[in-house]
């Protein structure tokens, strides 16, 4: 879901972290630890980027700093592994910066662990002098609408997690018999799964999608897409390396309603470079569509996708068995506003359109992880002061869950750098109390042990690595992503039930 390079990753770090006089990245943090100083103990929840990235700057400006991160899946990176499209690659390059993070002496990786459930914040606080919460906005948004837990209606998260093998959506079985679906929403990951759902089979073969979603998607009827947006080309949230990927994907025919783009072009001017030139590229595909060479692309295309604006859904709408999606009701909106801040009004316009699935990308919010963790349920954050939790001294946030779902992964990486220099600015003032000696995750480990939690360490996540990565190279992939709930008994402890090591051992073999 994060769209950035690992190249613009680093030039953004070149231009807004010059070292300074301190030595520290443009913030004024000092290096004022020694190899004498007590250790301080971090626990950090949430192994995304969030979390890696609070991780890495810790470990680089406080020598005497240990670092445990604790993640519920049995596998590191979060959305880099679970959000990222499988033919986006390149933006998963990032994980060799965290792995080089994660295999640093004082930084351990404890997955299979869920915080809230198997050891509580109480717990935590207890054994660390620091709790930072990096675990990101996992719930969905809903419409709210009539018709919305019909069969064949998703959000966008459920079907992203089907295909990149998140362990809870593994058996989604998504309704792909119908002709057209609906996607709801015009940012990247709307574009992502439009894109997922129209690009040929062997596109997607040569990439880390799961085996079964593959097989659901090679037998797939899906040929047409429409995406809908309740406001106009102006506010689109989708980036410009999105839109031309999906205007450029084979077999595929782009439709435009040209009056979507009518004065368009003498607003354009006046807008910052990377909006003008996401726009032009709109206007100038919607030209497109009446050239000659257009017209004969389009007619040997199987498949089409378009954007429709100004549409905001009102109801999903049954099939005659009343238990599936039939088509939805979209109401037709006008814009009050200018610009990118202008707002969709409903009109007593409104249109129904024919449809066999409707998938909701409007957004994500994260939720409250444990009672003792100040909330804000409206805006779905921890609240927070440069990553400091307002009234709990010694527990700071970073990420999705401080600042909402917003931003590439410079801005996370910018974030966390932010919330890690609090945390360091409190230790050296004295605002944090680092005298007193912690257990850290030996004692957490004890607990665990007693609850029958085995953790998955880094290094078991290497073997689950080397053998997907194996795995996948059989068939031509860059890796095959293993899909289980149950991951540990093999790696990490006693087998203490039958059928979760004969799993495991029989998906290893």
């Amino acid at each position: 879901m994060f769209r950035s390079s690992v190249a613009a990753a680093g030039t953004f770090l070149t231009r807004h972290c010059r070292r300074t006089s301190h030595g520290a990245c443009g913030t004024g943090i000092r290096m004022f630890s020694s190899v004498s100083d007590p250790e301080i103990k971090v626990c950090i929840v949430g192994s995304g980027p969030a979390g890696f990235y609070t991780a890495q700057h810790l470990l680089k400006y406080h020598k005497s700093t240990v670092i445990d991160i604790y993640e519920k899946q049995p596998v590191p990176f979060g959305l880099v592994r679970f959000g990222v499209a499988p033919d986006h690659p390149e933006v998963k390059n990032v994980v060799n910066a965290f792995t080089q993070t994660a295999l640093q002496v004082r930084c351990s990786f404890h997955g299979n662990i869920t915080v809230g459930k198997d050891v509580s914040i109480e717990e935590l606080k207890q054994a660390y002098h620091v709790l930072v919460l990096s675990y990101g906005a996992e719930t969905n948004r809903l419409l709210g609408i009539p018709g919305e837990n019909l069969q064949g209606v998703y959000s966008a998260s459920s079907l992203v997690g089907w295909y990149n093998g998140l362990p809870e959506n593994r058996h989604l079985n998504p309704e792909l018999n119908n002709e057209t679906a609906v996607i709801l929403g015009h940012g990247n990951v709307a574009l992502d799964i439009a894109r997922i759902l129209l690009s040929p089979i062997d596109m997607l073969k040569k990439t880390d999608i799961t085996a079964h979603s593959l097989e659901a998607l090679q037998n797939s009827k899906v040929k047409r897409v429409v995406i809908v947006g309740r406001r106009g080309p102006l506010q689109v949230a989708f980036t410009i390396k999105e839109l031309r990927e999906m205007i450029k994907l084979p077999d595929t025919r782009l439709l435009y309603d040209p009056s979507d783009f009518e004065g368009l072009k003498h607003t354009v001017k006046d807008l910052p470079r990377p909006r003008r030139r996401l726009i032009e590229l709109m206007i100038k595909a919607a030209l497109e569509m009446n050239s000659e060479k257009e017209a004969e692309n389009r007619g040997a295309a199987t498949k089409e996708w378009c954007l429709r604006f100004l549409r905001s859904p009102l109801q999903i709408i049954p099939s005659d068995d009343g238990k599936r999606v039939g088509g939805i009701r979209l109401s037709v909106t006008k814009l009050e506003g200018s610009a990118e801040s202008a707002k969709a009004i409903q009109t007593e316009d409104i249109e129904d359109l024919e449809c066999g699935l409707v998938l909701s990308s409007i957004g994500y919010k994260s939720h409250p992880i444990d009672p003792s963790v100040p909330f804000d349920q409206r805006e779905g954050l921890i609240p927070n002061k440069l990553g400091r939790v307002l009234h709990a001294p010694g527990m700071y946030c970073s990420g999705w869950v401080k600042r909402g779902p917003v931003g590439v992964i410079a801005t996370t990486m910018n974030d966390s750098f932010e919330t890690a220099d609090s945390v360091l600015q409190d230790v050296k003032s004295g605002r944090l109390d680092v005298s007193a000696s912690k257990g850290g995750f030996k004692v957490i480990e004890a607990l665990l042990e007693q609850r029958g939690i085995c953790p998955v360490s880094f290094s078991g996540w290497k073997k689950i690595d080397c053998f997907e990565v194996a795995k996948g190279k059989k068939a031509g992939k860059p890796r095959e992503k293993l899909i289980m709930l149950d991951l540990v008994s093999y790696w990490n402890c006693q087998p203490w039930s039958p059928p979760s090591t004969w799993l495991v051992v029989s998906l290893l073999e």
